[in-house]
């Protein structure tokens, strides 16, 4: 096996060629983690016994070109997937003797110089004829910034199922992936500790309300509560139903007159919306299951009327709060033909809705 010449020259001025280059801006810590693809040129240099071998097709030193990619692992190490395409030819008679490379590589950045860098690898050709071989190599790599980069490198590449000794000197372009992760600012040195100042006594509070006491009107509010300036609940007021009033009315035939013994529960109505001026009521008609229906839809809403005329001219409510809707048998509150469910479904019910008062919570 013989090792090309020129591979051998390259790779000592490579140890030049690094001191002489401007120093990198991007530190081995810069690029631990990130990604990295590159394109190049190689420059591809066959064993001598190829160049001389009908089984090799009189391969020739020629020129290829390929692409990287790859991952720095750590400070030191890093993984790359290779392809390059050899473009050679016979020295023979100028016939192709091209074919391709590809092949995985790790890569050793020394620490001492962090722009040098040691490959080795396993790679498969398909130049003429099938073949394996390992290569090792060392390569420079020069930083414009945090993420374009020159870089040239020189491998020597080992047969292994056939004996050979190849070599290769590439120069390109990388590109790393992403940014560098910011080295987390200097703590800044602790503060001296300020004298505390003497805290006035704050004033009681005894109901916890955020009222002092000197202030509070209110003691002893709910803690759940919300107050005012004076350590009073605050109230919302909202309409809402305050419940249903039946007044069991039973008419005489074809009557929708108030009997004498029912007009208290009205005057109950009466006396409670004059209470409360802001509530409004449905009065609801209801007739028994007896007779013409159409005749009991009417008799009901007379004697819904009649509750209504009652409020409006006893009581001055206004009309605007009051709604009178007969509705005959349709919704009856005890099913049957009974003398009972009768009594019971002969009724006049009233749906109040008053102004209600509610503490506002915290």
């Amino acid at each position: 096996m013989k090792l090309n010449k020129t591979f051998l020259a390259v790779a000592a001025a490579f140890p030049l060629l690094s001191s002489a280059v401007m120093a990198d801006t991007v530190s081995s810590a810069d690029l631990k983690e990130r990604v990295f693809g590159s394109l190049f040129g190689e420059y591809y240099m066959p064993d001598l016994d190829k160049t001389e071998s009908a089984e090799w097709n009189y391969m020739e030193k020629d020129w290829g070109y390929g692409v990287e990619l790859g991952y720095y692992l750590t400070e030191q190490w890093a993984l790359r997937l290779e392809f390059a395409k050899l473009d050679l030819q016979s020295k023979l008679d100028g016939s192709d003797a091209d074919g391709n490379r590809i092949g995985l590589d790790a890569m050793y950045h020394i620490s001492q110089l962090p722009s040098v860098y040691l490959v080795g690898g396993l790679k498969r050709f398909d130049a003429v004829q099938d073949t394996t071989a390992f290569n090792v190599g060392i390569g420079y790599k020069h930083f414009f910034n945090q993420n374009f980069a020159l870089f040239a490198e020189a491998n020597r590449y080992q047969g292994i199922d056939e004996t050979y000794a190849d070599a290769g000197v590439k120069v390109g372009l990388t590109y790393v992936f992403g940014s560098a992760t910011a080295a987390p600012a200097p703590k800044p040195a602790p503060a001296p500790a300020p004298v505390a100042p003497v805290q006035p006594v704050a004033p009681a509070d005894t109901d916890a309300d955020g009222v002092v006491d000197s202030a509070d009107k209110c003691a002893n509010t709910p803690a759940n509560h919300k107050v005012d300036a004076t350590g009073c609940t605050v109230y919302e007021e909202k309409m809402a139903s305050v419940g249903d009033i039946d007044i069991e009315v039973r008419f005489p035939f074809d009557s929708a007159t108030i009997p004498a013994d029912k007009i208290s529960d009205v005057e109950g109505l009466g006396a409670f919306m004059q209470r409360f001026p802001e509530s409004t009521v449905l009065i609801e008609g209801h007739a028994s299951n007896i007779g013409n229906p159409d005749y009991n839809m009417r008799l009901s809403e007379r004697r819904a009327n009649s509750v209504a005329d009652m409020l409006k001219k006893d009581f001055n409510i206004d009309p605007s709060r009051i709604t009178a809707i007969g509705y005959g048998v349709t919704r009856p509150r005890v099913e049957g033909n009974t003398r009972a469910a009768h009594r019971a479904n002969q009724r006049i019910e009233a749906k109040v809705t008053a102004k209600i008062k509610e503490p506002v919570l915290r």
